[in-house]
């Protein structure tokens, strides 16, 4: 067997024989003993903040959701408003383009007690199982991250299994103010409980803003522990006491063993599959379109049924959501759209069967979505965890 030496792909023979070839080069294969090389070893998708499907700023947010970054959720029981955005303030030299911002519009420096604010990312279980959680081999986790602020001082985070409803709270600390500084945290893995083998919310990593003291009264966690609110967020700072405060964050990394290895930066086609996985946004415009690729048949004079195929194999039925189309059967081209319902006895993870309503159709006549509204029109496809 030839031998090839150098780094793929620009590797040469050693010899002539180059019916079969096998790459010299251990840098570039995964073994045990070098877990750094191996592929997707971040478990955070989107670390980077690269993909913004729903948009790159969203403001006035006084409550949860998916708003700007793909795989990035807010969670706020009432703590202040919001605007976040997708920026390109990032860290100099690390390879970043990217960061998200938290940018406080209305403050509240006298949280209620039930008030708490988050960044959230959570995983599928069945991406999970090579941590051998609940056996005496479970791998600790280590979280890298880079983080700026203009407000020093204590921040906290949860390391939250959720199949078994144990949590691991852990802080850090913002030591200048508007300074990009890398934070590192471990924990040691979860003997005790195991993750499920399924495509469920079995995980998540929640980055706390600000507190009420009903997650301030009692301690950082040790171990793993069960689900405490009053140790979630001990010693936590109130990112919302001003409109003066931002707060940035890129480079997430969660990855299995206790040391951080480099970010792992992938394609952005690479990125962007992946958090199709979850959601997919089509967008369009005036001239007619067709949003999502499907075709739908009229069956009276205000509905049509048909299909849109999805780009990726999804986690689970999408639900849907949408804003300003329109609906054109070649005869009537600016009907609006006033409901689109998924018809879930068949559909499924590689496409959606939806039933349209709107008016002056013609029964019999093949149509299709498009952009009703040029600057607002969207269809979302959804399957969260």
């Amino acid at each position: 067997m030839a031998k090839l030496i150098g780094n793929a792909p620009n590797q040469i023979s050693t010899n002539g024989d180059l019916g079969s070839m096998a790459f010299e080069d251990k840098k570039n294969y995964a073994t045990t003993s070098s877990p750094i090389y191996q592929p997707y070893r971040n478990i955070i998708i989107n670390g980077d903040m690269s993909i913004a499907q729903r948009g790159t700023s969203a403001s006035g947010l006084t409550g949860s959701g998916y708003n700007t970054i793909d795989r990035f959720s807010l969670f706020n029981t009432g703590l202040g408003t919001w605007t976040q955005s997708q920026s390109t303030d990032v860290p100099s030299g690390q390879g970043f383009a990217k960061s998200m911002k938290m940018d406080c519009t209305t403050d509240d420096a006298s949280p209620a007690s039930g008030d708490l604010l988050q960044l959230r990312t959570a995983f599928e279980g069945q991406n999970l199982q090579y941590l051998n959680f609940g056996t005496s081999s479970a791998k600790s986790l280590t979280l890298s991250f880079w983080v700026k602020s203009n407000k020093t001082g204590t921040y906290t985070m949860v390391f939250f299994h959720r199949d078994a409803s144990k949590m691991f709270s852990k802080s850090y600390t913002i030591s200048s103010a508007n300074t990009w500084e890398k934070k590192t945290i471990t924990v040691i893995g979860n003997t005790a409980d195991g993750i499920d083998n399924d495509n469920a919310r079995s995980f998540d990593v929640f980055f706390n803003l600000g507190a009420g003291s009903n997650f301030t009264s009692g301690s950082l966690s040790s171990g793993w522990e069960a689900d405490t609110d009053a140790n979630y967020a001990v010693g936590q700072v109130n990112l919302a006491d001003s409109t003066a405060n931002e707060w940035y964050i890129t480079g997430v990394q969660l990855e299995a063993g206790t040391t951080a290895s480099d970010f792992e930066f992938l394609p952005v086609d690479v990125n962007l599959q992946r958090c199709l996985r979850y959601c997919k946004k089509w967008l369009g415009n005036q001239t007619l379109e067709n949003i999502g690729g499907g075709s739908f048949n009229a069956y009276n004079s205000t509905g049509a049924q048909g299909a849109i195929s999805l780009p990726v194999k999804m986690r689970t039925t999408p639900s849907i959501s949408f804003s300003t189309l329109g609906f054109t059967d070649v005869a009537s081209i600016n009907n609006s759209v006033s409901n689109l319902t998924i018809n879930t006895s068949n559909s499924g993870t590689d496409s959606i069967n939806m039933t349209v309503t709107t008016t002056g159709l013609t029964v019999g006549r093949t149509g299709y979505l498009y952009a009703y509204s040029s600057t607002s029109a969207f269809l979302i496809a959804d399957s969260e965890l």
